[in-house]
């Protein structure tokens, strides 16, 4: 197999990926971003189809280029799409569709990158494939009646897609609650888990504007892994789960979901709930979140728990390699929207560093010799 030399080799082609290629090649330093989907964008396409992000469109855009339209106003899942593929477009940068990265390894003084029937060797790889990708349900699941429809979240596109009878979803977080207001239009719907609390104000709108602001402002800025504070927080808030940003229990009592215990397994078929009652439901939608994982990356780069060992990004260990957005990577703002351009920004600075270091010594050696 051919393969081709790139400088820098970024994987994943969404919101960090992007940012990525942004920052480098206003560096004047050459790369290529390898996305999975067949369109920029699609990462946000695919998915259920009422979904509105949480951030007003204001905070909504990527470093060099505003989002377009209302700023208070929250952009719909299609809207964020169509704005990455803008961007790309505005930027032209170097993306590459289609392509599926199967492993990552050591390759010389560099890296090995094959997707499919294309091998890359780059000098630098940026691995932004996001902080969760890999869809998580419980073992019991296969306990369940076959006839039951099982979706998970990240597969749910609308009501369509269900059995007629009751719904069931698995997860109170916020995928959870706002798929059952989606669902609760035309099924009976019960919502399981425990309530992880709610933010007590709208989030869109005049009112709650500057207070976004200053909440924005926390988590970009005060809860970083540099303060003293970020450091005491931001592993509390690695284990606990995010509290209902938009939905109110109220809203869930006016479309008619009923919120029950936590499923505890499966008895004849269908779901147990942890105060032994059984559930007479025909799907079964999963909100129970996504597990980090890169079964694919053959270099010794992780923790005894799988996550990645670096400093903002960047892993000694393996020099030329660097992760980016990963949850709290370095803020609570890392993983979203609003934060990866810092990051990129500093990983971008990192690689042209060393680019440049690395051809000085070459030429170096060539005067020497």
């Amino acid at each position: 197999m051919d393969a081709e030399h790139v400088e820098t080799a970024i994987i994943g082609g969404g919101q960090a990926g992007l940012s990525m290629g942004y920052h480098l090649t206003r560096r004047g330093r050459p790369c290529v971003i390898l996305d999975a989907n067949e369109r920029v964008g699609d990462s946000w396409r695919n998915r259920w189809d009422s979904l509105r992000l949480f951030t007003p469109g204001r905070f909504c855009g990527l470093d060099g280029k505003r989002f377009p339209g209302p700023a208070g106003t929250a952009p719909t899942k299609d809207q964020m799409a169509d704005y990455l593929a803008a961007y790309v477009a505005r930027f032209e940068l170097p993306v590459r569709t289609g392509v599926k990265v199967d492993k990552l390894s050591k390759g010389g003084e560099g890296f090995v990158v094959d997707a499919g029937d294309h091998r890359f060797e780059a000098d630098r790889v940026v691995v932004s494939t996001g902080a969760f990708h890999d869809p998580w349900t419980p073992t019991f699941a296969d306990e369940l009646d076959p006839q039951l429809v099982q979706l998970h979240s990240c597969d749910y596109r609308g009501p369509s897609q269900l059995r007629e009878g009751g719904v069931l979803l698995v997860g109170a977080g916020n995928s959870g609650a706002d798929i059952a207001l989606d669902v609760a239009r035309t099924h009976r719907t019960a919502l399981s888990g425990r309530h992880p609390g709610h933010i007590p104000f709208a989030i869109e709108g005049a009112p709650t504007r500057h207070l976004v602001r200053v909440v924005r402002f926390l988590g970009h800025h005060v809860l970083t892994r540099r303060s003293p504070i970020g450091r005491r927080v931001l592993p509390k808030l690695a284990v606990g789960g995010d509290p209902l940003i938009r939905i109110k229990p109220k809203d869930l009592d006016t479309a008619g979901v009923e919120c029950v215990p936590r499923l505890a397994g499966a008895r004849d078929g269908l779901p147990l709930l942890e105060d032994g009652a059984v559930l007479d439901v025909a799907n079964v939608i999963w909100c129970t979140g996504f597990r980090q994982s890169f079964p694919w990356i053959d270099l010794a780069v992780f923790d005894d728990d799988g996550k990645p060992i670096h400093d903002r990004g960047v892993v000694a260990a393996e020099p030329g390699l660097y992760f980016l957005g990963l949850k709290f990577q370095f803020a609570a703002t890392s993983d979203i929207i609003t934060g990866v351009g810092r990051d990129a920004r500093y990983i971008a600075k990192h690689i042209d560093a060393q680019t440049k270091t690395s051809r000085a010594a070459a030429l170096t050696e060539e005067m020497v010799a």
